[in-house]
């Protein structure tokens, strides 16, 4: 019964993000990087700006910072931390594959050409043969460029910007019986992703209105069973409506389709420790703090699983790094001074 409190209490720590943290670099990134993944920029570059402050040599700060400048659309800020982090810890294909889109945002189509092609045979992003082909093209190497926006599209088969660009390309060769083609993907992409939008909307409505079982049929507009990323939003959507057995059969889809989706893995470990099936919601969330080390969520909820399982050893180093991400969270600290007790009389 004891475990039982602790661990609503920490699952309530998980679902949101402690209103004010504790002056620590850990803190200030954990939040930062929880803010990331909500999508909230700005809130994450302040939070950043702070870990930097206090940690200038730690590279990891660094690449982050300037990985949320760049969605912010700061580009020349991105660049200067993305230079900083280089020095701090040295070449990385990640860091090159950054630089290689300012470049090509700066019209410097030379070096983005060359930096996106140093990591073209191991891409540390999806879409790194998209803006090769982009700087091809606008450097003026139709051909060169045609290639990979050749094989950006069947890298991502599914992206709009891709077909668009790949369509004036061939328009621009002469060859358009392929620029149809293309265009009509653009066009039916892109407005399957408007209509994507509207149907999660009025999926959210339907939930938020009535029973589960009531949206069922509208939220099954949502469901695409070759899309990793609108099953991984229809597992939230029933998630967050505490429809957590609908959530299942979409996010178990999602892990398979796309292994590498943190999202996807967060949210199925999430639905299983919801569902108090501990040892199920185990593996997904190992995955999840793999993928993502730094976000404080993934953490309390594998250690808040492992202490469920009676597993005080395996929790104990987890939730103290849960509790370095969020030091000020009183749940957590709560749990782990008892883990940290037991430990010390054994």
């Amino acid at each position: 019964m004891i475990r039982r409190v602790a661990i609503s209490l920490l699952i309530a720590a998980s679902m949101c993000a402690a209103q004010t943290a504790q002056p620590t670099v850990e803190a200030h990134f954990g939040r930062a990087t929880q803010l990331m993944q909500e999508h909230s920029y700005e809130a994450a570059a302040g939070e950043f700006e702070q870990a930097v402050t206090a940690s200038p040599a730690d590279p990891r700060v660094q690449f982050q910072y300037a990985v949320c400048l760049l969605a912010l659309g700061r580009n020349d800020e991105a660049r200067t931390h993305f230079e900083q982090a280089r020095k701090l810890s040295g070449e990385s294909r990640y860091i090159t594959y950054y630089l290689g889109r300012l470049d090509l945002l700066s019209n410097d189509y030379t070096s983005a050409i060359q930096r996106l092609s140093s990591v073209a045979d191991d891409p540390p992003a999806p879409d790194t043969a998209f803006h090769l082909g982009v700087a091809y093209i606008s450097s003026g190497d139709l051909a060169a460029g045609t290639k990979w926006l050749e094989r950006a599209a069947k890298l991502l088969p599914r992206d709009y910007r891709v077909h668009y660009r790949l369509a004036r390309a061939y328009s621009s060769a002469g060859r358009e019986k392929d620029a149809d083609r293309e265009y009509q993907l653009y066009t039916q992409l892109r407005d399957a992703h408007k209509n994507t939008e509207k149907d999660v909307r009025d999926c959210a409505g339907a939930l938020q209105s009535g029973p589960p079982s009531a949206a069922r049929e509208m939220c099954h507009r949502v469901y695409d069973p070759n899309d990793p990323e609108k099953l991984t939003l229809l597992g939230q959507l029933f998630g967050d409506a505490g429809a957590f057995e609908e959530s299942l059969d979409p996010l178990k889809r999602a892990v398979q389709l796309d292994p590498k989706s943190f999202d996807a893995w967060h949210n199925l470990g999430l639905t299983y420790f919801r569902l108090q099936q501990y040892a199920q919601a185990r593996a997904p969330l190992e995955t999840a703090v793999a993928l993502r080390p730094e976000f404080y969520g993934s953490a309390v909820l594998l250690g808040a699983t492992l202490y469920m399982l009676g597993e005080d050893e395996a929790a104990l180093p987890v939730l103290e790094r849960a509790h370095r991400l969020n030091p000020s969270d009183a749940q957590t600290t709560e749990v782990l001074e008892k883990l940290r007790a037991s430990h010390q009389k054994r």
